[in-house]
């Protein structure tokens, strides 16, 4: 009866807590949009997390594996145009509230899928709706950015991966109690849905690019969408480009790559992923910080020697300690460069917002395009660990990009 009282009455405090705590606007949009991130985090690290099993289920080989994951980021890709253009026209709320519900529906077919194709099929939807999600959320995240002048996009990303470490986490606990990838995706959409409608009136209403534009006419703006990118936008593109190639390595090959190689006892499968997601995190919620007082030049250098050093030591040293340390200087090196790009993008001079976003995440997710099947294609021809060799050039990639940027950072 005790631990009852005691649980009830912890319970009913949290929630009056809730209920007077109070928000200004801008910090209930902000924490609004920082629960829109982690859903969309948890909904997809519950689909990388069960990639493994997925795999087991349909008998695929690395190869198969590798092609049939092009499927996801061919849908993304198939719709940054269209993403940019609804963000642009009907504003980030909407396109959130369509895309964000569609998005958990995709993730049960996922688990539903029984053949090749009906997997292929819903990577396609679940590549499409994620896109539309990403560009809408960012743009959103770009907006409250702005009210508070000050960098804290990397927290918002950071929510992401707390996401996708909970995701992982929850993972391990389906896996252990023998739960299937379907009923599991069931649950996770439940929960998402049940955010997603507790904050839909706590977003932005409108984006801030709009009431910054009010002298422009409506034939305007299809204008914008189309202009040609500058300098300034292709190399964070190729930044976001290197970083995605390395994300995607981690979610689509890191519980493969420590099954296969490391080899250790069944419950320290995931260990490969959650390390990198636990740094990720970590490194997405001080990078704001670090960025204020170093400048983002040297952060994104030293992003990429992480991403380097990282890759090669769980190459060279295929060992679940020394593998793990590994993943999880690539989880720090990763945190910050999409944040970085995506914020940066949103303060172009040339584009609007969402369509400087949808620009940089063209070019990040060929990346995510070509990646994980490249890493199938080497590591079936000739091994796994030599194919991670390979995706550690994205950070030499990454510390070349800092110098075509420090002069554009210069010039503005």
């Amino acid at each position: 009866m005790k631990r009852r009282s005691l649980k009830t009455a912890f319970f009913v405090g949290l929630l009056r807590l809730l209920i007077y705590m109070k928000f200004t606007p801008i910090q209930y949009f902000r924490l609004s949009v920082s629960l829109l991130y982690f859903n969309q985090g948890l909904v997809f690290s519950s689909w990388a997390s069960r990639i493994p099993d997925i795999k087991d289920a349909l008998g695929l080989n690395e190869a198969q594996l590798g092609s049939i994951l092009f499927s996801l980021p061919l849908g993304q890709l198939m719709t940054m145009a269209l993403s940019g253009y609804l963000v642009s026209r009907l504003g980030s709320k909407k396109t959130i509230l369509g895309a964000a519900t569609l998005y958990p529906l995709a993730l049960i077919c996922l688990g539903a899928s029984t053949t090749v194709w009906q997997l292929v099929f819903s990577l396609i939807f679940f590549g499409i709706t994620a896109n539309m999600c990403n560009i809408a959320i960012n743009t959103q995240g770009v907006g409250v950015e702005r009210l508070y002048r000050h960098s804290i996009m990397a927290s918002f990303h950071g929510l992401w991966s707390l996401a996708g470490v909970c995701g992982g986490l929850i993972s391990t606990r389906m896996v252990l109690f023998n739960i299937p990838p379907l009923y599991h995706f069931c649950i996770i959409a439940v929960l998402v849905w049940i955010v997603l409608f507790s904050v839909r009136t706590g977003m932005l209403p409108r984006d801030i690019s709009s009431t910054q534009s009010n002298k422009k006419t409506n034939a305007d703006v299809p204008k914008k969408i189309f202009t040609k990118p500058d300098g300034y936008i292709l190399i964070l593109g190729i930044i976001a480009f290197s970083s995605m190639i390395c994300e995607g390595t981690m979610f689509d090959w890191s519980g493969i790559y420590f099954e296969k190689i490391i080899r250790p006892d069944k419950d320290w499968v995931r260990m490969g992923y959650i390390a990198f997601m636990v740094t990720m995190t970590c490194g997405r919620f001080t990078a704001d910080k670090l960025v204020t007082r170093f400048g983002v030049i040297p952060i994104v250098r030293i992003s990429g020697i992480l991403i380097i050093t990282g890759l090669m030591t769980a190459v060279l040293f295929p060992y679940l300690v020394t593998a793990t340390i590994g993943f999880l200087l690539v989880g720090f090196g990763t945190s910050s460069l999409v944040p970085l790009c995506y914020s940066m993008a949103g303060k172009s001079k040339t584009m609007l917002p969402g369509v400087a976003l949808a620009t940089v995440s063209t070019i990040g997710f060929l990346g995510f395009l070509l990646g994980p099947p490249l890493i199938g294609y080497i590591a079936q021809a000739s091994n796994l660990r030599w194919s991670l060799g390979i995706v550690s050039l994205t950070g030499l990639v990454t510390v070349l990009a800092t110098s075509g940027l420090k002069k554009y950072i210069k010039r503005s």
